[in-house]
């Protein structure tokens, strides 16, 4: 598996690079990819599906000049900025593997990034953990019974993007600010506001890099990823208002 840390100057280049990736390889294929990157800038990202109107607070985006983006992949709205941490896997399907459908995918991926973020908190002296690290509501990892990461999938002929975000020292009093309540909840989330549900990992993104690399073999640099693609994407999709359409 090929590794790819790297952050572009803006939200625009940043989700048009995993999808132009996703595409790169469905069509030539390759090595699968763990890319990382950090938000440099605050910006809220909708999923495909996701009326920008009843998930986001747009009047106090417009306000502040935060940025509406909607990626490639379903699943809810975030908020992004600094403090976050974001990863994307583009692996190669098979028919006869743990990724071969929608839910065996979520199962696979999720409980390994669990494993990883585990490994990072040490036991107490008696060896019991204060809170457990579980996978909750089939794409989130929660601390205890507050969310740190939400991942969404999409899914080409040949290969997947999987991808999302772990907070690690993110403002969150900010996501209630610019966020609305989710549409669609989790049964886990039980109604609680952004503020009483969300956590922060309070851990270096060093250290989650690293859990992360080592958990899913990714060892040698990608240097020929698609930046024609991603530059294209970015000027033709995501910097317009083409990811509005579906206010």
């Amino acid at each position: 598996m090929k590794l790819f840390d790297h952050t572009f100057a803006s939200p625009a280049e940043n989700l048009a690079c995993e999808e132009a990736c996703l595409h790169a390889r469905d069509e030539y294929g390759g090595e699968d990819i763990l890319r990382f990157w950090e938000a440099r800038d605050t910006f809220v990202v909708v999923g495909y599906a996701n009326k920008i109107a009843t998930e986001v607070n747009v009047a106090a985006c417009a306000a502040q000049k935060i940025p509406i983006l909607r990626r490639c992949s379903g699943g809810g709205t975030v908020l992004q900025g600094p403090g976050c941490l974001n990863y994307a896997l583009i692996l190669r399907l098979a028919d006869d593997g743990p990724l071969r459908t929608i839910t065996s995918a979520n199962e696979f991926i999720m409980e390994k990034n669990r494993v990883a973020i585990d490994s990072l908190f040490s036991r107490s002296e008696s060896g019991n953990r204060r809170l457990e690290i579980s996978v909750s509501g089939h794409t989130d990892l929660a601390l205890g019974d507050r969310k740190f990461s939400g991942n969404s999938q999409r899914r080409m002929k040949n290969f997947l993007l999987f991808h999302g975000a772990f907070l690690l020292n993110f403002d969150l009093a900010r996501v209630s600010e610019f966020l609305r309540m989710p549409s669609l909840q989790p049964d886990y989330r039980a109604g609680r506001s952004h503020d009483e549900f969300l956590v922060n990992l309070n851990l270096p993104a060093a250290q989650v890099k690293a859990a992360l690399q080592k958990a899913w073999g990714a060892t040698e640099s990608l240097t020929d990823f698609p930046r024609e693609e991603i530059q294209n994407l970015a000027a033709q999709k995501y910097s317009t208002d083409q990811c509005k359409l579906k206010l």
